[in-house]
């Protein structure tokens, strides 16, 4: 048996509908309630044995070998990092991190203090280094949009889709900073000590997500 961990909510939806193309039994999920472990059988492949968590703990999990696959956000990756392996870009789930802030502002105008609010400290840090930008960050964990509006920062890092958020509360685009959709992630020994069955589970999904 194989275990994926499934991150809950959009990414949840659009996996299922993959791994019923893939032509695994999905029917507990379908009317799941409070259950977060759930069995999927293919009449010729291993039965999945489906865990939903957060999208931090679906890395933790796969990270120390509890699940032996995984779906999750390439922007959790990002954030979170890990020992394992990436490898499939799934096709779905897709935005983008941003660099937002009030707009007609201009950001790197000047040498002044510059405060940026994320939820991501990790991957804002990582792209103002290489930008050999200078800044202080604060870390948000709701609507970042909030703080340029408020005046706690002069910009926000933030996964963005349509944009439509930001237009909404004033903001705009200053510069786009990754793409980002669903990945899947593979435990280092689940790789070596099951590569039969995960290479098979990653065939009958590579064949559905073109």
């Amino acid at each position: 048996m194989l275990k994926l961990a499934l991150t809950k909510g959009r990414i949840e939806e659009k996996s299922i509908e993959k791994l019923a193309l893939c032509g695994y039994n999905v029917e507990e999920l379908s009317d799941k309630g409070r259950k977060l472990l759930f069995l999927c059988p293919h009449p010729e492949a291993e039965t999945l044995q489906i865990v939903l968590a957060k999208a931090n703990d679906v890395i933790t999990y796969v990270e120390h070998g509890t699940c032996d696959i995984g779906i999750v956000g390439r922007d959790t990756i990002m954030e979170m990092g890990g020992d394992f392996y990436e490898l499939l870009d799934l096709g779905f789930g897709k935005c983008r991190f941003a660099l937002a802030g009030l707009k007609g502002k201009q950001f790197y105008k000047g040498f002044g203090h510059r405060i940026i609010a994320t939820k991501y400290p990790n991957v804002t840090n990582r792209y103002f280094e290489a930008q050999d930008t200078e800044c202080e960050i604060v870390k948000i964990d709701g609507s970042v949009e909030l703080a340029p509006v408020l005046g706690l920062a002069d910009a926000i890092v933030d996964i963005v889709e349509t944009g439509s958020t930001l237009k909404e509360n004033g903001l705009e685009i200053y510069e786009e900073i990754a793409p980002i959709s669903a990945r899947l992630i593979v435990n280092n020994a689940s790789l070596k000590m099951k590569n039969e069955s995960v290479g098979d589970f990653i065939d009958r999904l590579s064949q559905v997500i073109g």
